[in-house]
């Protein structure tokens, strides 16, 4: 099959409307991204084990072990998952990877709130606050002016079965892997380009990490994502690059997000999306992934 080649400038796109459209679509990426409990109020990262550890930022002392993770509150503390209230010893049983729970809380006037996750084998959590002061100042993400250049017609060719593909981490030492369920692919000005494409978060749909020739220049070093929507029963498909978006560990270090498998290191610069972010959070100690 060959690849389709990109859209022309100009060809029978309304460039206002286009534009209007991208920008809805990035305020509301945004919002979701500021939420007073969103990933920009992530106070910490902490790997659990058999030993319990008291978290500075929010109640109980915690472990893991074959119960999944537990907590243990102390009279007075209480936290609150799907609207069930949660105090004494909890055990939360096993997590699967990728899976997880956030439970809410309230310090004095403050909102908090606890994600417990399992990442790369290694069950975490990590604290939000709604007062954290990286949260307070955020002024939002730089971006490139949308263009419709950017936005390319594509082709997804399935695998017969999906590929187990083991992709590094932005955590030292921390693996992940993901069901390939194919790969995509594209022209751009004559050469043509493949992109190996992970699940989506909607059913159907896929998602594209990749790396650029902007990368480490005016875009964040370590990754970018696209979503690709649904392709047709052709295995047609459109990717917007002008939705490019950083993952959370280009805003702070209490992140574990995948880096792009090696095939989807572009030569080219991809000059649209967004752009690097105006400041992050910095851990003050290390938060590899325990041995």
């Amino acid at each position: 099959m060959s690849a389709p080649t990109v859209n022309p400038v100009g060809s029978g796109v309304d460039r206002a409307q286009f534009g209007r459209d991208w920008e809805d679509w990035h305020r509301a990426h945004e919002a979701r991204r500021a939420d007073l409990l969103g990933f920009l109020a992530v106070t910490g990262l902490y790997w659990l084990g058999v030993e319990e550890i008291a978290l500075p930022d929010a109640p109980g002392r915690w472990s893991t072990g074959p119960e999944g993770p537990l907590v243990e509150l102390a009279d007075g503390e209480v936290l609150e998952l799907d609207g069930q209230q949660v105090r004494g010893r909890h055990a939360f049983g096993p997590i699967p990877e990728r899976g997880g729970y956030t439970l809410t809380f309230r310090d004095g006037d403050v909102q908090g709130a606890v994600e417990i996750a399992r990442r790369g084998g290694h069950d975490i959590v990590r604290p939000r606050r709604a007062d954290h002061a990286y949260l307070a100042a955020y002024a939002g993400t730089p971006t490139y002016v949308p263009n419709p250049r950017w936005r390319v017609d594509a082709s997804f060719v399935e695998f017969a079965a999906p590929r187990a593909t083991e992709v590094g981490s932005a955590v030292d030492g921390l693996l992940h892997v993901y069901a390939a369920p194919g790969y995509l692919e594209f022209t751009f000005r004559g050469e043509a380009f493949r992109l190996l494409a992970l699940p989506g978060r909607r059913e159907g749909d896929l998602l594209v990490l990749f790396t650029d020739a902007t990368s480490g220049l005016t875009t964040y070093a370590a990754n970018r994502s696209v979503t690709v929507p649904a392709p047709d029963a052709d295995g047609r498909t459109v990717i917007d690059f002008n939705r490019a978006v950083n993952l959370p560990c280009a805003y702070t270090d209490f992140a574990t997000c995948p880096l792009p498998p090696a095939e989807n290191r572009l030569p080219i610069g991809i000059e649209a999306g967004e752009k690097t972010p105006l400041g992050r959070v910095v851990a003050d100690a290390s938060v590899g992934a325990p041995a």
